[in-house]
């Protein structure tokens, strides 16, 4: 009786995560579909005319930056070739740096003004808020009408502004946001997956939601606001891990309109050490969670909204839990397998189980899509991008147990201080990431039990072969393979 209780509670809670990621599935291909019709539509809207003088708002450039020693000089020389009028152009550097970096942004800007550029090198006493707390000082000074943030790790065009900033002529726009492109793409296995993912957020989710009027997140970075729609927000608040995310939501409740510009890419760098991906991560899904946490009801009760944007907007804002179902599918099918072998709940309800494939055969079209369009791939390279496809889903298996903790954190509301993620101005294979003074010493110690978990679905394995049974034999390979790999890399960097 206990084991068939057990075994009952087991499959239920296999069961619920199965269902949530299957819904999160069709969502995706939901997006799909908008984001194919959107790229066939011409659309024509209304845009500053910038050859007019008198049509030209004032901007202010923001550069939120934190012990940036390695970009600094980087970033900084990129904004100088903005083409802007310059009378109507502002930049402000929000330095919070607590290392000699300071000294060296100093000297920088000192040169750039010497230069007639209009640029002001804003300090704390304290890290009040963190990044958004310092964009929350910047706003009270700036002179823009229009406010573009830039990380210190992006290098935009320099006719960024001229292609971003005649949107705002229709005053309902709030937010206009680009897409991330991405300086390193190739450095690595590491660099690869992260593109692989973030190219699908920035073409099927911000297409897909944006084209149908459905919210969508300013990304941190790579976007420009309207001052007064911030403002009319609430401002920026410093109480999640994700303020962009948290802004845009509340933004888009007061009926703020967000423009997202997939023809303007943005490029940056992405992290080249598993550890500083872990830092990445982490933050991006704990921060998904609190806002969850802090934002879902009021969408839920907001007026005037569409129920089909408040549906979109309650998954989006529930995607880092993902995660934590992924997780849950993954510790229980080795319990499941042997509940199965040994018949202690009627057969049929393992058939439920097959929607995970379906799930994931979804997101494997969805991907495609993304692969084809950005990297311009055809049919011939249907291989090829199934080979990334496998070796993207089962890096990102090996990271669930670390995002599922920050995921969980973030329900319980658990505060955390926002950990930047260091950057080492690396393009080519060529470049080393060793020596980086930013990088944390510690080993986490979800490491030891990602090695742990690796020898658990080594088991799983085993038991394939002792139950004769093969049916998640493939799975838990993956996954074998997949904690073992982070387990390595993430011992490797630290060596």
């Amino acid at each position: 009786m206990i084991l068939e209780i057990t075994s009952y509670l087991i499959l239920t809670v296999y069961i619920i995560a199965l269902v949530l990621i299957f819904f999160y599935s069709l969502t995706q291909l939901n997006l799909l579909i908008n984001y194919l019709k959107a790229r066939k539509q011409l659309v024509n809207e209304p845009k500053f005319d910038l050859s007019n003088p008198d049509e030209i708002p004032e901007v202010t450039i923001q550069l939120p930056i934190y012990n940036e020693a390695y970009v600094v000089d980087r970033l900084l020389e990129n904004i100088a070739k903005i083409k802007y009028p310059s009378n109507k152009l502002e930049i402000q550097v929000l330095d919070d740096s607590t290392d000699e970096s300071i000294l060296k942004t100093a000297e920088t800007i000192k040169t750039l003004q010497q230069q007639g550029i209009d640029i002001k090198h804003i300090t704390r006493k304290n890290r009040t808020g963190f990044k958004a707390g310092a964009l929350k000082e910047g706003l009270a000074k700036a002179s823009g009408e229009f406010i573009a943030i830039f990380d210190a790790d992006f290098l935009p065009a320099p006719d960024w502004l001229q292609k971003t900033v005649p949107y705002f002529k229709n005053p309902e726009i709030g937010v206009v946001q680009t897409r991330w492109g991405h300086l390193n793409r190739n450095y690595s296995l590491l660099t690869k997956i992260q593109a692989f993912a973030l190219d699908a957020h920035f073409t099927i989710e911000q297409v897909g939601r944006n084209a149908k009027g459905h919210f969508i997140n300013f990304n941190g970075t790579a976007g420009i606001w309207r001052k007064t729609c911030i403002i009319d927000a609430g401002n920026w608040e410093g109480d999640t891990l994700t303020e962009d995310l948290d802004l845009s939501y509340r933004a888009q409740i007061k009926q703020w309109k967000f423009k997202y510009l997939e023809e303007v890419e943005t490029p940056a760098e992405l992290p080249v050490i598993i550890s500083a991906a872990r830092t990445q991560q982490f933050r991006w899904n704990k921060g998904g969670a609190e806002n969850f946490r802090k934002t879902v009801r009021n969408l839920i009760n907001a007026k005037n909204i569409p129920f089909k944007t408040k549906f979109h907007g309650f998954i989006h804002l529930l995607n880092s839990s993902m995660f934590l179902c992924t997780f849950l599918i993954a510790v229980l099918s080795v319990p499941v397998l042997f509940i199965k072998h040994y018949q202690l709940i009627p057969n049929w309800l393992f058939d439920v189980t097959g929607i995970f494939i379906v799930s994931t055969l979804i997101l494997y079209v969805c991907y495609w899509f993304t692969y084809k369009n950005i990297q311009g791939k055809s049919w011939k390279n249907i291989v090829s991008y199934t080979q990334t496809f496998v070796t993207f889903f089962t890096v990102v298996l090996g990271f669930t147990l670390h995002n599922s903790f920050a995921v969980l954190e973030g329900h319980r509301g658990k505060r955390s201080e926002f950990v930047r993620t260091p950057k080492f101005n690396i393009k080519n294979i060529s470049d080393s990431w060793k020596g980086n003074k930013y990088l944390a010493t510690s080993i986490s110690s979800n490491v030891i039990l990602e090695a742990l978990l690796a020898i658990y679905f080594a088991f799983g394995m085993y038991s394939a072969f002792a139950l004769n049974d093969f049916s998640l034999f493939p799975f838990h390979l993956m996954l074998v393979i997949g904690f073992g790999f982070v387990f390595f890399h993430s011992i490797r960097s630290k060596v």
